[in-house]
């Protein structure tokens, strides 16, 4: 641009400057350009000497190159990474899940299986490494000259690529840093950032990253990896030959694989050896010895491609965009630590495994799920989400909603609790029709009048109801959401019997908030998130809080130990240690649930099919498989009591409790000797009962919850001869501003939910020993009945 047309801009540009402002611009700018013109004109003037012409031109072209050379490598320094990020330890577009331990359970993208420290790996393997791909490491500042010099050399003397220019820091750089492309702007940024690498680490750092990230074919990602895919070994068991193998890959994987191309990997391996002996590494004895061995490979997959729990870090990457943000994610390189614990991991995947293979095959499941929570933190322990993650992907843990059954009872007798009622208030087990919807007991028996610690032992489908009725659905609800319930409750009279749909995950986690004295906190997978530098980003800080108050949670671990002890758990009974926990079963034993806890983990099971067909099994079957997993678990944790139970005289509600106000109540008639009957009718099948019995009398016992092949054989008639009649009622009121009654009333598959689970009375004979006793489950059969847990034990055929 001429100096006319540079103050036609620049007055177009200032045009509307003050007059005296513009004129002193414009002579500012007139004495530089006459200063520069007249300098130049009259150093380049064809009187001056030649050689002064020379020196004037050589003189400003260097002083243009240097400034030219500073800007460039400033620019350059724009684009690399800052200090911090050179601390780098894995490459981008990773993702690393590690389990409690420190173990890897799944890596994603191109990463090392197994990192290993420097003084893990063997001395001769390092030294292979540097005789074949950086024999100046030691000297060099990240570029060697002599190097570059020394490989185009032998490179033209060969007339073939031998040898690369490139360092160890230069190739470290463009594994962590830099695309592969092959431009000469990205070789300018791996020389300066090669440069930058040997000012910030030292020489170790740089060769055990290296050596820990290098691709050296097949799939294998350093050294450790490499080792396993064509050795079947780890470093420390490599012979020497096999190292100068493992070395030899680094320039061209495909080239040298031994697997695909053994002759070139042979000669490569040999090259390597002679480079080693002229460095001092080995001897002429040595490399003569390993020349001459055969090259074996036995070769394996990568570990890198083997995932451990896959459910658990499955459920991992789904959580994740909940605290690091998409740009992170995508930038990859992230480590993230979880709380798996591998052991009981592995504990929980056995019993499963084994509940499937053996009570599945006779009681008509296919599918069973397991979740143990630390309840103090909140830290998912152990999580199997199905039979075979390889067939079949979905986790009936977080993702399958089912129909909780009875064990939602819990929380609708601790609202009752923290209302201000008593264990041992009583309610009346009869036939009754609330606005339409009638609850059943799932034996279709009834008990009269019983506390709510027995109602909710033997899991009463009636007195749940009413006892729902009297706290109402609004504080039950609350409380549920409270103790860690995600999914939505809908305020209907089956939402005591379990009729709403939620999940393992969340149903476990609430039962936590028993054993923690009522405090709650978030069920989580992850501890830390660590970025390429290994600097944490984020870390676990879920904070407990009140959801239940301590007395009443208390209360509720008091009332759950009777379910274990003398109810429907009994299965889950573990030797010398308190176990609280509640049995669960929907409509046709759909599903089958125990959620039970012990001060330090709580446990939960489900077991069903995913389509949704009824099972002929029951909720013993799942306290049984939590018997198995918990029974290794604890093996060597201490035996920790639950608080003993507060004085239940004089204590002051924390839940204001809602009663409802139904529209209609109808109370059927019950025999008034209807208990004695029904202990009688238990002593008396029917014919065809008894017989049916006789048959099966040694190979066959009774479940807690009755199925349906067998219900043909239940004592349908009393026998005994009924003396009067008298009709119960439970109290009845009118309201106005009562809940419409269609709203109320459940799905059909949700009427009968399970009730009275543990004892199912006329399904087995009983001794008259025991006959009277109103109690149920296991924990109360005669001595000439098998335990649960020997019924439930697979036979030695199996």
């Amino acid at each position: 641009m001429s100096p006319g047309n540079h103050l036609e801009n620049e007055e177009s540009v200032n045009e509307n400057l003050p007059p005296t402002k513009l004129g002193k611009g414009r002579q500012v700018l007139s004495q530089m350009q006459n200063v520069s013109s007249g300098v130049i004109a009259k150093l380049s003037s064809s009187d001056k000497p030649f050689y002064r012409r020379l020196w004037f031109w050589a003189g400003l072209s260097l002083g243009g190159g240097i400034i030219a050379f500073n800007y460039g490598i400033g620019t350059i320094d724009r684009t690399l990474p800052d200090k911090a990020e050179l601390n780098a330890v894995v490459r981008e577009q990773t993702l690393t899940i590690k389990a409690a331990d420190g173990t890897i359970l799944q890596q994603q993208g191109e990463a090392a299986r197994e990192q290993l420290n420097l003084e893990q790996m063997p001395d001769r393997l390092k030294k292979a490494f540097i005789a074949s791909e950086d024999r100046r490491f030691q000297q060099h500042k990240g570029v060697d000259a002599q190097g570059i010099i020394r490989a185009v050399w032998n490179n033209l003397r060969s007339q073939d690529v031998v040898e690369g220019g490139s360092t160890i820091t230069q190739q470290l750089a463009r594994i962590l840093f830099l695309k592969q492309e092959k431009t000469i702007w990205r070789k300018l940024k791996e020389v300066r950032l090669a440069q930058k690498m040997e000012h910030e680490l030292t020489k170790d750092q740089i060769l055990e990253r290296y050596l820990n990230l290098v691709y050296l074919g097949s799939g294998a990602y350093g050294v450790a990896d490499a080792a396993w895919v064509y050795f079947s070994k780890s470093v420390d068991q490599l012979t020497l030959p096999e190292m100068a193998t493992i070395a030899g890959l680094a320039p061209a994987p495909s080239l040298y694989a031994p697997d695909k191309n053994p002759e070139a990997a042979k000669a490569r391996r040999n090259l390597v050896l002679q480079r080693m002996q002229e460095d001092g590494v080995i001897t002429a004895a040595d490399r003569e010895s390993a020349s001459r061995e055969p090259l074996i490979v036995k070769s394996s997959l990568p570990k890198r491609l083997q995932v451990d729990s896959p459910y658990f870090t499955t459920y991992i990457q789904k959580e994740l965009p909940k605290y690091v943000s998409p740009d992170v994610l995508a930038g990859g390189g992230l480590v993230v630590e979880t709380t798996l614990n591998p052991t009981w991991q592995k504990f929980a995947e056995e019993a499963v495994a084994k509940t499937l293979r053996n009570q599945g095959r006779w009681e008509n499941f296919k599918q069973a799920a397991m979740v143990a929570i630390d309840p103090r933190n909140g830290e998912v322990q152990a999580m199997v989400g199905g039979k075979d993650f390889g067939k079949n992907q979905f986790n009936r843990v977080t993702q399958a909603q089912r129909q909780p059954g009875s064990t939602f009872k819990g929380f609708v007798y601790a609202t009752a609790i923290a209302s201000g009622k008593n264990p041992y208030d009583t309610y009346e087990d009869e036939p009754f029709v609330v606005d339409g919807y009638e609850p059943k007991n799932y034996s279709e028996k009834f008990h009269g009048s019983m506390s709510m610690r027995d109602a909710l032992t033997r899991s009463i489908n009636i007195i749940a109801v009413k006892v729902l009725i009297d706290v109402g659905f609004a504080p039950t609800i609350k409380l549920a959401h409270d103790m860690g319930i995600k999914s939505e409750l809908k305020p209907t009279y089956s939402l005591a019997l379990g009729s709403n749909e939620v999940n393992l995950l969340e149903l476990a986690s609430a039962y936590g908030s028993f054993a923690t004295q009522g405090l709650h906190t978030d069920a989580h997978g992850i501890r830390r998130i660590l970025n390429r530098q290994g600097k944490v980003i984020w870390s676990a800080d879920f904070p407990a809080r009140r959801a239940l108050d301590a007395d009443s949670a208390a209360i509720m671990t008091w009332m759950l130990r009777n379910v274990v002890e003398e109810g429907t758990g009994a299965a889950a009974q573990l030797d010398n240690r308190p176990v609280a926990g509640k049995t669960g079963t929907s409509d046709e034993a759909r599903d089958l649930w125990f959620i039970g806890y012990i001060p330090q983990l709580v446990t939960g099971v489900w077991l069903g099919n995913d389509d949704n067909r009824p099972t002929w099994g029951s909720s013993g079957s799942a306290a049984y498989t939590w018997h198995e997993f918990m029974e290794k678990a604890v093996k060597d944790m201490p035996v920790e009591k639950f608080p003993a139970r507060p004085k239940l005289d004089g204590r002051k509600g924390t839940i204001k409790a809602q009663p409802l106000k139904p529209k209609r109540i109808e109370n059927k008639s019950v025999s008034s000797d209807d208990d004695e009957d029904n202990s009688s009718s238990e002593e008396r099948p029917s014919r065809r009962r008894r017989s049916y019995q006789q048959d099966q009398q040694q190979d066959q016992q009774q479940d807690e919850t009755p199925r349906r092949r067998r219900r043909y054989y239940q004592q349908q008639d009393d026998e005994t001869g009924s003396s009067s009649r008298r009709r119960r009622r439970y109290r009845t009121e009118e309201a106005s501003n009562s809940s419409d009654s269609s709203e109320s009333r459940p799905r059909r598959r949700s009427r009968r939910v399970e009730s009275s689970e543990p004892s199912s009375p006329p399904r087995y004979r009983r001794s008259s020993s025991s006959s009277g006793n109103n109690s149920s489950g296991s924990g109360n059969s005669s001595p000439a009945q098998p335990s649960w847990r020997d019924r439930l034990k697979p036979s030695s055929s199996e």
